[in-house]
């Protein structure tokens, strides 16, 4: 029977996407793994991997074509002794139920082009509990063979459908309790935009369509505020020293060409006070916490149109230099829309700052499922009072930790900041 390709799910918050380019034709044979198109998401433009092997039999999607919905058909692969007289109408995209076997991909494999397809009722079974299985034909035949329960795999492809390499990589074992399903967020007003634009009908105004990344910026925000808890936490911080010390080292290494900036060293003791207050290096995941060892910190990079938060992991292991030229490269890349899906999902804490545009100090949404992020403002020169009650100048910096109460509670944050505060008060200790 023939199969449906369907548009994959190429990111955790991708709804829709446009079809860039077909890299076969109709009649073309392809394989497992081969490249057939480049599609763009939210995010970046991404290649799309096939999963089964056949003969492309049908394009139902041009190149071009935008707000293509997730798990639409966009073309159909022939097997073995197939014609092009087998096609039926492509079918609607399908409705996953709230209980459906649904998972994202693993970090590990969060490069690898998702891949989407369908074969009508054909690839889905179902468990005792009703909830729907999907799996490629060969991931199926490959699992009876090894005596597999596909109930008990995870599927890397999209809506969790199981694929080659999940069955390959799995081992027989026993049926899991189902897992507690958890509370839905609460769904946010909706706006009448007719009845506002009403509102503007005497002034002059020109609309600006939401592409797919302000689409996203907006949803996952808007449930940011109304499903976190957040608090705040405010330090200022005298970066004197570190503005010395690090004139110090670009002096040094000026030959490298590296130039370190105040930023890279915030990522630095930001990643250092993960490790000094481990129970605050923590995300939430819904019925449970998980907490890290490793300190994977995400900084907001700003790029038209939007924002990314590229993940700098195992930051505390990481020299100055190296977290520098790692954060360039990761900026220049989330700029011209570059990063792979791995590059800028994870971590459990996220820096951002808006010092360099002169802003004094600010509170940050908290990027879930992260504990925290760090709003960090400008360094201005401000008269400080000493220990001995003299009045002097120093330069002073702004920074708000804004907490989800669920991961933190007030005194692990204020510990968490303090340590914050200590690496960059004494940055050359950052070094031991």
């Amino acid at each position: 029977m023939p199969i449906e390709i369907l548009m994959p799910a190429l990111s955790p918050t991708m709804e829709e996407g446009t079809l860039a380019k077909w890299l076969v034709k109709e009649g073309d044979a392809v394989s497992s793994g081969d490249i057939i198109a480049e599609i763009e998401t939210d995010k970046a433009t991404m290649e799309f991997e096939a999963v089964d092997e056949g003969v492309i039999g049908k394009l139902l999607v041009s190149e071009g074509t935008e707000g293509v919905k997730v798990n639409a058909p966009i073309a159909v692969l022939l097997e073995d002794g197939e014609s092009v007289d087998d096609l039926g109408a492509p079918s609607a995209p399908k409705e996953e139920p709230a209980s459906s076997h649904v998972a994202p991909a693993e970090p590990s494999e969060a490069t690898a082009p998702a891949q989407g397809y369908g074969r009508g009722e054909s690839p889905q079974t179902e468990t005792a509990s009703g909830d729907r299985i999907f799996a490629s034909p060969l991931a199926r035949r490959i699992a009876a063979d090894k005596g597999l329960d596909l109930s008990q795999i995870t599927g890397s492809g999209p809506r969790g459908r199981i694929v080659k390499a999940d069955v390959e990589s799995a081992s027989p074992q026993p049926a899991a309790a189902p897992a507690q399903a958890a509370a839905p967020a609460p769904a946010a007003r909706p706006v009448d935009a007719s009845a506002i634009a009403r509102m503007y009908e005497d002034r002059a105004y020109s609309e600006v369509p939401l592409d797919g990344m302000r689409k996203t910026i907006a949803t996952r925000l808007t449930e940011a505020k109304q499903t976190i808890p957040h608090f705040y936490l405010r330090r200022s911080v005298t970066l004197d020293p570190l503005l010395a010390f690090r004139a110090q080292l670009n002096a040094q290494l000026e030959k490298r060409g590296v130039k370190l900036s105040v930023n890279d060293f915030i990522i630095k003791a930001s990643a250092l006070a993960l490790q000094q207050v481990p129970t605050a290096n923590a995300v939430w995941a819904g019925d449970r916490l998980l907490q890290l060892e490793p300190s994977d910190v995400a900084v907001a990079v700003a790029i038209e149109g939007g924002l990314f938060t590229p993940v700098l992991k195992d930051a505390h292991q990481k020299s100055l230099s190296a977290l520098s030229a790692e954060m360039k490269d990761l900026a220049t890349r989330a700029r011209d829309r570059k990063l792979a899906p791995h590059e800028y999902q994870g971590g459990s804490f996220a820096i951002s700052n808006l010092g360099m545009f002169g802003i004094e100090n600010f509170d940050a949404v908290i990027n879930p499922p992260h504990g925290a992020i760090l709003a960090v403002g400008a360094g201005m020169k401000k008269p400080v009072v000493g220990e001995d009650g003299t009045v002097t100048v120093a330069t002073m910096m702004s920074m708000t930790l804004s907490v989800d109460h669920r991961v933190i509670d007030g005194a692990l944050g204020a510990e968490l900041l303090q340590a914050i505060v200590d690496n960059l008060e004494n940055p050359m200790a950052m070094l031991a």
